[in-house]
């Protein structure tokens, strides 16, 4: 018997603890290998932990609510394995009621060889490679140059079992079975599955009303309101803006865009364009304030809300926004906004953000004041984009038209961010967005 520590895993650099929102498994329940154990949630976003071996879970070490730090031992599995069996390698034969006896010679003889066999292929700092995966590479006569070109889908690009079986299914040309070694991999390093669950709450049936108790993601949320409310001295100012040469040039290139690269081109990328030049421009509207000290941030790491199923937001961060061109920008927007939609976002990807921008103008509203993400200092909200009649000055004179135009509403915090900075910053925004090239070519 040996016992193997289920420690919490590092799930970005930003993210050092969690808390434990529930157990899936109790002491003595038999455990299998990649099968969920706990539920860990960290600030918006919910994960579980897989155990890494097959097992019986004899011991916890931490209950529902309590936070853990990353690395810290949440369990204890008792695993079949001789001697200890928290190392991450190691190769493990099937268990002797899984092989006749009559075979049980040739399973020793299969696990000596992988052991023997497995230095041919070499993990590199990049890549690493199990014991398995080099043992199947050498039976089936894969090169290392091979395997290195296999897309793995793993965690951190790891080439899995079914990843070098389904290589091999498809480089031989008559598709016949793959002989696969009796022997398999059970430790694997610690992997959460990034989920942002959309919690069902219960309802209680009150008389002719109903009370509906608030979920995790609710509450968290609500209570950062409150605090960004409480901490921040919101002020606003909001400007208009005619936004008739985005739309005309959008129109024009979309389709072409959407052929090219595969994806759409909506306003959002163009308008996170235009507001991460503008804090290249007014680098005091891209700080945080820790206590008395201001930090000036040097990345522009644009936060983009976003609306989830259950009317929950989250805000996953573009990082470098300021680096990206139309084209990169667009690709992050549509990625963030998909995986955000699909529950698929990894803890990194909502932190870090310097300034934040919502789209109000989603749901039809022409501007918003919104509330502050904190320790930020200033948020944009963008408003519905209307067809209105507008005064057109022109040298012959003054005419009316036909013009495309969008509020601008700027929340900033006015304790460090005075109205001359919160208004300038909005009218460059502003600035760019009217000065667009209707010729640009993307």
């Amino acid at each position: 018997m040996a016992r193997f520590e289920l420690k919490l895993p590092k799930m970005g650099e930003s993210v050092a603890e969690a808390t434990i929102t529930s157990w899936l498994k109790e002491v003595g329940d038999t455990i299998e290998l990649d099968e969920a154990v706990l539920e860990i949630a960290t600030d918006k976003v919910d994960s579980e932990v897989p155990s890494e071996v097959d097992g019986v879970l004899v011991e916890k070490f931490f209950n529902v609510d309590d936070v853990v730090q990353v690395g810290q031992v949440l369990a204890i599995i008792e695993t079949e394995e001789d001697g200890d069996s928290s190392s991450s390698s190691f190769v493990k034969v099937k268990e002797a009621e899984e092989v006749p006896s009559e075979t049980m010679s040739q399973v020793q003889e299969t696990v000596t060889a992988a052991q023997e066999t497995v230095s041919s292929i070499s993990s590199s700092e990049n890549r690493f490679y199990s014991p398995l995966v080099k043992n199947i590479a050498k039976e089936e006569g894969i090169s290392q140059q091979e395997l290195d070109a296999i897309k793995g889908t793993g965690k951190d690009g790891r080439v899995t079992k079914n990843d070098i079986l389904d290589f091999i299914e498809n480089k031989n040309s008559n598709k016949q079975p793959v002989s696969q070694p009796i022997i398999k991999e059970t430790i694997q390093p610690v992997k959460a599955v990034e989920t942002i669950k959309v919690e069902k709450a219960p309802v209680i049936s009150s008389g002719e009303d109903e009370i509906i108790e608030m979920t995790r993601m609710g509450k968290i949320i609500a209570h950062h309101m409150v605090e960004s409310v409480q901490t921040s001295a919101h002020v606003q100012s909001f400007i208009e803006a005619d936004v008739t040469k985005i739309w005309q040039w959008r129109l024009k290139v979309k389709d072409a865009f959407a052929k090219r690269e595969g994806e759409n081109l909506t306003f959002t990328p163009i308008f996170m364009e235009a507001v991460a030049k503008a804090l290249r421009d007014f680098p005091m509207m891209n700080i945080s304030i820790q206590g008395d000290t201001i930090i000036k941030k040097k990345n522009v790491n644009l936060g983009m809300a976003a609306s989830l199923a259950d009317g929950n937001l989250i805000v996953p961060v573009i990082k470098n926004a300021d680096q990206l061109n139309l084209v990169g920008m667009t690709k992050q927007v549509n990625d963030l906004a998909n995986r955000a939609r699909a529950n698929k976002l990894k803890p990194d990807e909502i932190q870090g953000g310097t300034y934040t921008v919502t789209n109000v103008g989603t749901f039809g509203s022409i501007m918003g004041t919104p509330i502050i993400n904190q320790p930020q200092v200033g948020i944009l909200a963008l408003g519905a984009i209307r067809k209105v009649p507008a005064v057109i000055e022109t040298p012959e004179g003054d005419f009316i038209g036909i013009r495309y135009k969008m509020f601008l509403s700027h929340s900033y915090d006015h304790r460090v961010v005075n109205g001359a900075l919160g208004g300038q910053f909005v009218k460059a925004v502003k600035d760019y967005l009217e000065a667009w090239d209707v010729n640009r070519e993307i």
